[in-house]
């Protein structure tokens, strides 16, 4: 597994780069080392849990062009209750599933343009973004810039 290109739910995409060996209370565990290449981060994923936790391997070029394609054309509801609708936006992160995360996107940057958002709103955005970008940018060999431009024109057509 060292070398794919995988998704983390709440991460982003990366490459494992090494498995690495633990000891924590008395129990050695393996671990996939996930290296983010925007910010330099460094995720690490017990091999175990891997189902568990949504580790799965990114899209192919042609699930990205679709989703860059589709996101004009996202329904996205509103809720006004700020709780629930933080909910729902975590559990739509969470899901793993790229049109999920757009979704919660596209709602959010609606939301920032006729009201404004909260911090932990806005904070979750720019999560959301980082997420969606990087698995964009690793499947297309693009740069970030590039992906992040090409996703405000999506968003903008809406």
């Amino acid at each position: 597994m060292i070398g794919d290109r995988v998704a983390h739910p709440l991460h982003g995409a990366g490459i494992i780069s090494e498995i690495e060996r633990k000891r924590i209370n008395g129990c050695s565990k393996d671990y996939y080392v996930m290296c983010v290449p925007k910010g330099n981060m460094r995720v690490m994923i017990p091999v175990d849990s891997c189902d568990m936790v949504g580790l799965r391997p990114i899209i192919d070029k042609c699930g990205a062009e679709a989703i860059l394609q589709q996101i004009p054309l996202l329904a996205v509801s509103e809720d006004a209750n700020w709780n629930k609708r933080y909910r729902e936006n975590m559990l739509r992160i969470r899901s793993g599933d790229l049109m999920e995360v757009a979704a919660v996107i596209k709602s959010l940057v609606q939301r920032e343009h006729n009201r404004g958002l909260s911090a932990g709103e806005r904070k979750m955005l720019h999560s959301a973004k980082q997420i969606l970008i990087s698995e964009i940018v690793l499947c297309l060999g693009s740069s970030y810039g590039e992906v992040e431009e090409r996703l405000n024109s999506a968003f903008a057509q809406s």
